[in-house]
């Protein structure tokens, strides 16, 4: 496995100055970019041109990720060439929020094969339930292969995103690769460093991923009652107080929900993911010493201990609300991922409106909120045993 990277200050990349990435003859092209990248059609039309046999699979973001750390407004491309893992793409269209199980089980169909290894997909970030597409893939693949990625970003604005093929981009798909074969080498890593705040709140009434009331409240008004002279910001200011799940039994869940709209008229909340009714919901807030401390522990548990043959890849997909809080020492929890997994790992990803892994290889996938997901990939010389 060979890796190049290639971070470009703005959103128009070169034929030229692709030669580097080209040289290693990659099979897959990721591409995490600025919105400015995607409404200019030439920039994707110069990665088609330089690489029209590599698949190419990106979206837009908060923030992009790279061995270099963090930037904004820039294009980050990384050239993968695997030496024993084939590589298969699938799209689908998302036709809107409730079409997300569907959308998930017609992409997972396309992948389905004896030697998935993973599944790296990435969405449309704001009309889209990313429990249900998980659900949807879940449905079609089980439980227990590794889906990995995020939802597309968009500054914070929770307005309009975008993901990108090699056929083209667009605000309303879903785009995925599968990685095949018995050579590949996976970790999975996701701790989030949020601290709940307040008492516990019952879910009284929801419907999938819309939240309506809490305590027989509605949701907006109790959560505005919360954050102050924050409400005024919503649904942007949600980012830094996102709910944590918990139990019927009020045990934390491990899982983090965090606000994607509000809506007035009907008091509610829409989630990035699903809650369910009978189950409780925290106030959460953050540090950013809690936040690097949680980058620091999700590297440590996608650490892969075998010998590799190659290059490595880290996948770091972590949320833009972390990014809010962080503010100009964001570049701490790269730099934090880039200690504890060497100067040998190649470092892409992308700050997300929603993070997609397992907690720990062999758990089930789930779509998380304000988290630092990391994926580990690499190659052995020999197959599984």
């Amino acid at each position: 496995m060979r890796i190049r990277q290639l971070c470009l200050p703005d959103s128009r990349p070169d034929a030229e100055g692709l030669q580097p990435l080209r040289a290693i003859d990659p099979q897959l092209l990721l591409v995490f970019a600025t919105l400015d990248f995607f409404a200019d059609g030439q920039a994707l039309a110069t990665l088609q041109a330089a690489f029209p046999d590599s698949l190419l699979l990106g979206c837009s973001t908060a923030g992009e990720i790279s061995s270099h750390g963090v930037d904004d407004h820039s294009t980050v491309l990384t050239a993968i060439h695997f030496s024993h893992t084939r590589v298969q793409p699938a799209v689908t269209p998302l036709h809107d929020m409730a079409d997300s199980a569907a959308a998930g089980a017609r992409l997972a169909r396309q992948l389905a094969a004896d030697d998935l290894q993973m599944v790296l997909v990435l969405g449309q970030g704001v009309a889209i339930n990313g429990s249900a597409l998980l659900q949807g893939i879940s449905s079609v693949l089980g439980t227990r292969l590794p889906v990995v990625g995020g939802l597309a970003g968009d500054n914070a604005a929770f307005s309009r995103t975008f993901t990108l093929n090699e056929h083209g981009s667009s605000d309303h798909q879903l785009v995925a690769v599968g990685l095949y074969g018995r050579q590949l080498r996976l970790g999975h890593g996701s701790y989030g460093g949020w601290t709940t705040f307040g008492p516990a709140r019952q879910v009284t009434r929801c419907q999938q991923n819309v939240l309506y009331e809490l305590d027989g409240a509605p949701a907006l008004e109790v959560y505005k009652r919360y954050l102050g002279e924050y409400a005024a910001d919503l649904p942007g200011s949600g980012l830094l107080f996102p709910f944590s799940m918990l139990g019927e039994n009020q045990q934390d869940a491990g899982v983090i929900r965090t606000i994607l709209a509000v809506d007035e008229a009907t008091g509610s909340l829409t989630l990035a993911g699903e809650v369910h009714t009978g189950c409780y919901l925290k106030l959460m807030h953050a540090s950013t010493d809690n936040l690097v401390h949680g980058a620091e522990q999700a590297a440590s548990a996608a650490r892969l201990a075998q010998p590799v043959d190659g290059d490595s890849l880290a996948l770091l997909v972590s949320c833009v609300g972390r990014k809010l809080v962080m503010g100009d020492r964001v570049d701490e929890e790269i730099e934090a991922v880039a200690d504890e997994l060497g100067s040998h790992t190649v470092l892409a990803g992308f700050y997300s409106n929603g993070e997609i892994s397992p907690f720990a290889p062999g758990q089930p996938c789930r779509l998380h909120n304000q988290t630092m997901t990391i994926t580990t990939l690499a190659e052995t010389a020999s197959t599984h045993d």
